[in-house]
């Protein structure tokens, strides 16, 4: 690119800035937009805006509602019934599986919800070394020690 060039391209750029700024400052369109929205009282916007389908509360107003809502939904939930999910699983011991085994595989099938806990409780019983190889079926409402007695010789 030359010079010439450059300083043309560089003095179109400063003339388009110029153009663009002058708009932006000069535009009477918006100032007069601006000035009628200045003018309107409460009352001016409140009509206008429910003439157009928006429904103005003040923030008391608001804040009522809400309460009321929290205060049914409160209700509601007092009066349903509450449902209890059971899990039910077939638990498949083979030979080589350890109690660990046999807690992931609870914890996985939502049965129990820690698998170290269950691990914890079958050593502490002195079963670990007595699993018995086979299938059984387990329900998250079984207690652990029905669980180990049922899984453990």
């Amino acid at each position: 690119m030359t010079s010439k060039s450059m300083r043309s391209f560089a003095g179109g750029l400063f003339v388009a800035a110029g153009i663009c700024g002058a708009v932006y400052f000069f535009d009477t369109e918006e100032t007069a937009n601006t000035q009628t929205l200045e003018k309107l009282t409460v009352d001016e916007m409140k009509s206008k805006l429910t003439s157009e389908g928006y429904v103005i509360h003040t923030e008391k107003e608001y804040e009522e509602q809400l309460d009321e809502l929290k205060s049914n939904q409160a209700v509601a939930e007092d009066k349903g019934p509450k449902e209890k999910i059971i899990y039910r699983s077939v638990l498949k011991v083979s030979k080589g599986m350890t109690s660990i085994d046999v807690g992931k595989n609870l914890k996985r099938s939502r049965i129990i919800a820690d698998a170290k806990e269950f691990f914890d409780e079958v050593e502490k019983r002195g079963k670990a070394n007595n699993l018995r190889p086979g299938s059984y079926v387990i329900d998250s409402e079984m207690t652990t020690e029905e669980i180990i007695s049922k899984v453990f010789k």
